[in-house]
């Protein structure tokens, strides 16, 4: 395969299965959704949030090509309730351009730590895998999604 052709395409985790998919990068230039996952055939794109773990995290933050928006946040956190609605309502509007995934720092304590999550809820938005922006606190729809796109 040639490298013309490689950046071509760009890799896309599953929402569902997590499986690692090629899709071509005009498709999601253009704001395409209807890319099918090769491994269980659901939509790439559902437009809601990934359920993040430590046995999946890795393959949507540092092996996809798409930006991370995540929402740590704990099922006892009043904030986090009430941001929950919101977050759902931003990660629907960012796709493609940004893949939405939660994690609850409860179930996955190991990702709350490495990431040193100090308040909840916290978002945090990685591309290629590093971080680049971090805010915490619950916010609106159309702060967290005017939040994320200025940092791209």
């Amino acid at each position: 395969m040639t490298d013309a052709h490689k950046s071509d395409t760009q890799i896309i985790a599953c929402p569902h299965c997590h499986t690692l998919n090629r899709l071509p990068a005009l498709r999601l230039a253009d704001g395409d959704k209807t890319g099918t996952c090769g491994q269980c055939k659901q939509l790439l794109f559902s437009g809601a949030p990934v359920v993040l773990t430590e046995a999946n995290f890795s393959r949507h933050a540092e092996r996809s090509a798409l930006p991370l928006l995540v929402d740590f946040w704990a099922p006892w956190c009043g904030p986090c309730r009430t941001m929950a609605p919101a977050f759902a309502a931003a990660a629907q509007k960012l796709e493609p351009q940004v893949r939405s995934g939660k994690v609850d720092t409860e179930a996955q304590p190991a990702l709350a730590a490495r990431f040193s999550i100090r308040s909840i809820p916290t978002l945090i938005l990685f591309k290629q895998g590093r971080e680049i922006a971090r805010q915490a606190g619950a916010v609106t729809t159309e702060a967290i999604s005017h939040w994320a796109l200025a940092h791209l």
